[in-house]
C-alpha cells in the first residue's frame, strides 16, 4: 500500500505515522526524543526511528514510504533541508534532510518547522478546512504562529514568518529572552499565565489550567490574572490581523483548553479593538497534539504528488 511517513519531534517526544494516500492512519508510534543524552544522541534518533518506521512499511504495507516529512522545532531552513538551530535541543545548521534522505535509501525528505507544520494540518484538515486565509497561534510555553495562504504556509524570506510571540505589546515591559521587552508571549503564553497565577496565589505549583478553573469559579485574582493575559493576547492579535487580514483565527496550544473561558472574553476584547478592519472568525484548534504529524504527512504527500505532477493533498 503506497504510503509515506510522517514524523513529529518534539523537545521531550517524537509522535510518528505513516499515512496513506487518503490521509488514512496506517500506523502509529511514539518514542522518547532522548535529549538528555545530547544532539548527537537525538539525531541517532530520529534517523533510528525513521528506519524503523521504513521497515515496518516494508514488512506490513509491502512497500518501502514514497516520502517522508519532518517536523522540528527552533528555526528551519525548509528550502535547503537544514535544521538551523534549536535552542532545546541543542543543535545547530543540521542537514537534517539530508541524512535523512541518506537513512531512507534516497527517499525524498520535506523538513519543515513544528508550528507551521501544524498550522498547515489546521488549515487543510482541520479547524481552517475549506478557508483560504487563516493564522493559526499556539499558546503554550511560548507563542508562535503559522500565517496559511491557500492550502500552504508562508515561511518567510528567512524562515521567520508568524513569530507573533515577539510582537512588541507592552513596551519598556518584562524582558524577554529574545533581547526585547514586552513581548506577546511574556504575557499570553500558558507560561506566562502559569507564573502570575502562581504569584498571585503564592503556590509555586499554581498553572494556567487552575487559574481557568478560577475563573470559572470567580475568584477576583484570578480574574485579574486572565483578563491581563486576554487584554495583551487581543493586542498582539490585533496588530497581526491588521498586517494580514485573515478569514479565520485559529487559536491552540494548551491555553486553548480553557474553551469559552478563554475564547469569549477573547473575541470580544479583539471585536473592540478594531477599527476599520474587519474581525476573522476565532475558532479553537481542532487536531490537538496529532497536528504537527499530520502535518508532516501533509508535506509527504506533497513531495509525491509534485513528482507525480498532481495536486497537493487537501
Amino acid at each position: 500500500m503506497r504510503h509515506v511517513i510522517a514524523l513529529d519531534v518534539g523537545g521531550t517526544g517524537m509522535k510518528a505515522a505513516l499515512v496513506g494516500a487518503g490521509g488514512e492512519l496506517l500506523h502509529r508510534a511514539r518514542r522518547a526524543t532522548g535529549r538528555e543524552r545530547g544532539p548527537d544522541a537525538v539525531v541517532d534518533g530520529i534517523l533510528d526511528f525513521a528506519a524503523e518506521l521504513r521497515a515496518y512499511g516494508v514488512q506490513h504495507l509491502g512497500a518501502p514510504a514514497a516520502a517522508a516529512g519532518v517536523a522540528v522545532p527552533g528555526i528551519v531552513d525548509e528550502e535547503h533541508g537544514v535544521a538551523a538551530y534549536s535552542a532545546n535541543l541543542g543543535w545547530r545548521d543540521l542537514p537534517l534532510r539530508d541524512l535523512l534522505t541518506a537513512r531512507l535509501d534516497g527517499a525524498p525528505v520535506a523538513l519543515g518547522h513544528d508550528v507551521r507544520t501544524g498550522g498547515l494540518a489546521e488549515g487543510r484538515i482541520g479547524a481552517g478546512r475549506g478557508t483560504d486565509r487563516f493564522l493559526f497561534v499556539p499558546l503554550g510555553t511560548g507563542i508562535a504562529g503559522a500565517i496559511g495562504i491557500g492550502g500552504r504556509v508562508e515561511a518567510g524570506a528567512h524562515g521567520f514568518a508568524g513569530e507573533i510571540g515577539h510582537i512588541v505589546v507592552r513596551p519598556g515591559g518584562t524582558p524577554c529572552p529574545c533581547g526585547q521587552r514586552g513581548c506577546l508571549e511574556r504575557y499570553a503564553s500558558a507560561a506566562a499565565v502559569s507564573q502570575a497565577w502562581a504569584d498571585a496565589t503564592g503556590d509555586p505549583g499554581a498553572d494556567a489550567a487552575a487559574c481557568a478553573k478560577a475563573v470559572e469559579a470567580a475568584d477576583p485574582r484570578a480574574q485579574e490574572v486572565w483578563q491581563h493575559a486576554v487584554a495583551a493576547l487581543a493586542d498582539g492579535l490585533v496588530t497581526a490581523l491588521t498586517l494580514l487580514d485573515p478569514r479565520t483565527l485559529i487559536i491552540g496550544g494548551g491555553l486553548a483548553e480553557a474553551g469559552e473561558t478563554l475564547f469569549t472574553p477573547l473575541r470580544n476584547a479583539v471585536r473592540q479593538r478594531i477599527t476599520f478592519q474587519k474581525q476573522p472568525t476565532i475558532v479553537p484548534a481542532a487536531l490537538g497534539d496529532t497536528a504537527g504529524c499530520l502535518g508532516a504527512g501533509l508535506l509527504a504527500w506533497d513531495l509525491v504528488n509534485k513528482t507525480d505532477g498532481t495536486e497537493a493533498t487537501s
